[in-house]
């Protein structure tokens, strides 16, 4: 099942995609990646290690984590408020971040292989910058909402000898950009991801045959609130068999999404349908319109 979150398309849309991982095979990490601006570091994580969450100093929700159910409401109605809650700490004090995305989703029956891209994001204007650091290293995508009633365009240019082809404009929603992807850039993003798990949570408050669990858990070396969402029997009410929501317990952001599919044949494991991580989280780096510019020389090098 699917919910739109940000899980974008990021993919550089004409070129192939990546091939599915093997059953049973733990996808590859990569090495340290020496690059924010083409310059600074950033902390990526060597072989057997996992990267290290970087927190950013922001106001958390002064209500805490609250998931207290109340009599007669919905179980899904505590994590529902606080994740409105959460889109108003976003709103008031995260402007922009950087961060290493995570990605995985299934597109036509296939789970592909698991994207990472350094990411810039800035909330206002809208925009995007993404380095792929595997499976296609070196590949670069730019997106900036225009704010004008226009549509905007995503740029995009290849790793390896394709580079000297340059650099494209494509409809971050065409046919090309879309190639193999769910979900367009435009979807990308933590505000995204708590914007879109508001109006799923939503939808499913109308329905029951949902179950919630609250927990604590460790990402990425970080102490998070863990969510699970299940519904036990496949309704096309549900996007989802079951959902994980993983909310950095210093930030008050979700930092994980993963979502899965009922099970075809029972006593079989739930089948992944997509997951997106953010991990190195640094926020508030001010940001300006040449990081996010075509023309930026640190940016599409040939």
């Amino acid at each position: 099942m699917r919910i739109r979150t940000a899980a974008p398309a990021i993919t550089l849309a004409l070129l192939a995609i990546a091939s599915p991982a093997r059953a049973g095979e733990e996808a590859p990490r990569f090495e340290p990646v020496y690059r924010v601006n083409h310059e600074e570091q950033v902390n990526g994580s060597a072989a057997g290690q996992q990267p290290e969450m970087v927190a950013a100093r922001v106001n958390p929700n002064p209500e805490g984590f609250n998931f207290a159910q109340r009599p007669g409401e919905h179980p899904l109605m505590p994590a529902l408020r606080f994740a409105k809650l959460g889109l108003q700490n976003i709103d008031a004090n995260i402007q922009d971040y950087s961060a290493l995305l995570y990605k995985q989703e299934r597109v036509n029956d296939v789970l592909n292989e698991e994207e990472v891209a350094f990411v810039k994001v800035r909330h206002q204007p809208f925009s995007v910058y993404m380095y792929f650091l595997k499976p296609h290293k070196g590949r670069e995508c730019l997106y900036v909402d225009p704010q004008n009633g226009e549509k905007g365009k995503l740029y995009a240019m290849d790793c390896g000898w394709r580079r000297r082809l340059g650099v494209f404009p494509l409809d971050p929603d065409g046919a090309l950009a879309m190639k193999g992807q769910k979900y367009p850039i435009t979807k990308i993003g933590i505000r995204n991801l708590t914007t879109e798990l508001i109006d799923v949570a939503t939808n499913d408050t109308k329905f029951a045959e949902c179950e919630v669990v609250v927990g604590d858990n460790v990402i990425m070396q970080r102490p998070v609130k863990q969510i699970t969402v299940t519904h036990p029997v496949p309704r096309r009410n549900f996007r989802f068999h079951k959902a994980e929501v993983f909310i950095d317990k210093e930030m008050q952001v979700p930092i994980r999404y993963a979502a899965y599919l009922w099970p075809k044949n029972p006593g079989e494991a739930a089948p992944l349908e997509e997951a997106y991580t953010y991990v190195n989280i640094k926020t508030n780096n001010g940001f300006t319109d040449a990081d996010f510019d075509k023309d930026n020389p640190n940016l599409f090098k040939k």
